[in-house]
């Protein structure tokens, strides 16, 4: 790797597995420590794949530590903003700075309009819309008071550029993150602070797994025209998450230090159907 990322901390969510393990090993493995927070519990009930572990954090943390960078691991709900606080002062403290965050942590259900409950609807609100703002705003006082600038990514969807069918919850929340980085963009510019978005396609993660398969099978039955709303142009259909953290990666350094306020997708050309 490059070492372009030498002497940087971010700040990750969601990196007990998937995507977030692959976003704080890839950055690691460019120079960076890692505060690293997981819910690593139950996830709510109406969620169609496994949670994450303790297990899968300390496997994360062991990642980390073999490409020879330090990592601080906590767990943390992101909907709970003081426990978020705790977890990225405990880095400040432990590695003296935080140059930037990657607000990952999200969830996913697919359900038809007319399945979607209020509970399933405030949950996927609650995790991936509040918990990204609680994510931005536990850590990004310490961005600012380092005086270094830095970057802000907020891990949105290709449903948060182009609308995902039976998932309405996941679709608005997704659009809601997309706007969120844009509005943090224009006013944290006056500290050299970028915001953007990025935009995942299908990846091949745990949240692709368990019974979601069957459940988007199951919604787009009900209205199979829907079907090949979502089609990649590449062949391979399917990203892994190292592709995505590739991606992370040049949006935290400084090979893209005049890239903010933008929509970035890694989604196959899926969005462009």
């Amino acid at each position: 790797m490059t070492g372009r990322l030498n002497g940087k901390v971010a700040f990750i969510t969601g990196a007990a597995r998937g995507q977030g393990r692959a976003h704080a090993v890839r950055l690691a493995s460019e120079g960076a420590d890692i505060i690293a927070v997981d819910l690593a519990g139950p996830l709510p009930p109406a969620v169609p794949y496994d949670s994450a572990t303790p297990d899968d954090l300390a496997e994360t943390a062991r990642l980390v530590e073999e490409t020879g960078r330090r990592i601080v691991t906590a767990q943390a709900d992101t909907r709970d903003l003081d426990g978020l606080r705790k977890a990225v002062q405990a880095g400040v403290e432990t590695f003296g700075r935080l140059d930037a965050i990657v607000a990952n942590a999200g969830i996913c259900i697919p359900e038809t309009w007319d399945e979607i409950t209020p509970e399933s609807f405030r949950d996927v609100m609650d995790i991936n819309v509040t918990g990204t703002w609680n994510t931005v705003v536990a850590g990004a006082q310490h961005i600012i008071d380092g005086g270094r600038g830095g970057s802000i990514v907020l891990i949105s969807s290709a449903a948060g550029i182009k609308m995902q069918p039976f998932m309405v919850h996941y679709t608005a929340s997704k659009h809601a993150v997309t706007g969120m980085a844009r509005a943090l963009a224009a006013e944290f510019g006056r500290h050299s602070i970028r915001v953007n978005s990025l935009h995942p396609g299908a990846v091949n993660t745990p949240m692709g797994g368990g019974d979601m398969v069957a459940g988007l099978g199951r919604v787009f039955e009900t209205n199979p025209q829907l079907t090949h709303m979502i089609t990649s142009f590449l062949p391979e259909g399917i990203a892994d998450p190292e592709d995505i953290a590739a991606t992370v990666s040049w949006l935290v350094s400084d090979d893209a230090r005049f890239v903010t306020a933008a929509q970035i997708a890694v989604d196959l050309g899926s969005t462009q159907y």
